[in-house]
């Protein structure tokens, strides 16, 4: 199974910055443009044959795209290890018409909206206190083409949850109550047809209020977004754990 690859947008120079503030600019500026990038692909894929035919909504979801990752870079803030936390539930609110307007591509467009926040968190290295949730609120008072957008930081409630792991192929596999063991033999949760994955390579399980990837001593080793890990380490929300050539997406929600 191949990795997906997300191609980059490029940005233009700014000249009235320079050295480490243009640096920062034009990476700000990337990540942003990545994000929506990759959050278009989505919805031209989830609305192939569906939204371009309804005329019921005069807002785009192009839109709602740029107006989460907006919001998140306005309300980063930075907790007591260092770490830059952003908002994690996402509200928006629009007319009844506008509602309507979207309600065949409702559930396909929010997941879209989601992973367009995690794809924009581990491009910009920010980090949630728990899952990501958007959802779509009607409101009376709104007029048509007109919405707003609030966002909160919301920790995950005790308890594992009901995490999961998105397989390359979309399945869905979920964690609460279960062992994931990963490796090459059958007898694996999830078995990697691999020569770069061990017999048992590794496994994903709950501990305390969090799930964490194990690596079992494999020969090739295990990694979380790129980075080689040792033993043990815990799971955020759109992190991707690799297996070999394989790419496993975790979601906390």
């Amino acid at each position: 199974m191949e990795p997906t690859t997300v191609a980059s947008l490029p940005t233009a120079p700014n000249p009235q910055s320079t050295g480490a503030t243009q640096t920062e600019e034009n990476r700000t500026t990337l990540a942003f443009a990545m994000g929506l990038q990759s959050f278009e692909h989505g919805v031209e894929r989830m609305v192939d044959g569906v939204f371009t035919r309804s005329k019921k909504s005069s807002i785009r979801p192009i839109e709602l795209g740029r107006r989460l990752i907006r919001e998140m870079d306005d309300h980063r803030s930075v907790d007591v290890k260092g770490r830059r936390i952003v908002p994690n539930q996402f509200e928006f609110h629009i007319s009844p018409r506008d509602h309507a307007g979207f309600a065949d591509i409702e559930e396909a467009l929010v997941t879209e909206l989601g992973e367009a926040a995690r794809e924009h968190a581990r491009e910009e290295g920010y980090h949630f206190m728990g899952p990501v949730s958007v959802s779509l609120l009607v409101d009376n008072e709104m007029k048509p083409g007109r919405f707003e957008v609030s966002s909160t930081m919301r920790e995950a409630s005790g308890g594992a949850g009901a995490g999961c792991l998105v397989m390359p192929s979309g399945e869905r596999l979920p964690l609460a109550g279960h062992v994931i063991t990963v490796g090459r033999l059958p007898d694996c949760t999830i078995t990697i047809n691999d020569a770069n994955v061990s017999r048992h390579h590794g496994e994903i399980r709950a501990q305390g209020s969090s799930f964490v990837v194990v690596d079992n001593g494999s020969t090739n080793g295990t990694k979380i977004n790129g980075i080689r890990i040792t033993g043990e380490q815990a799971l955020n929300d759109g992190d991707i754990v690799s297996f070999g050539g394989t790419h496993i997406r975790f979601e906390a929600n």
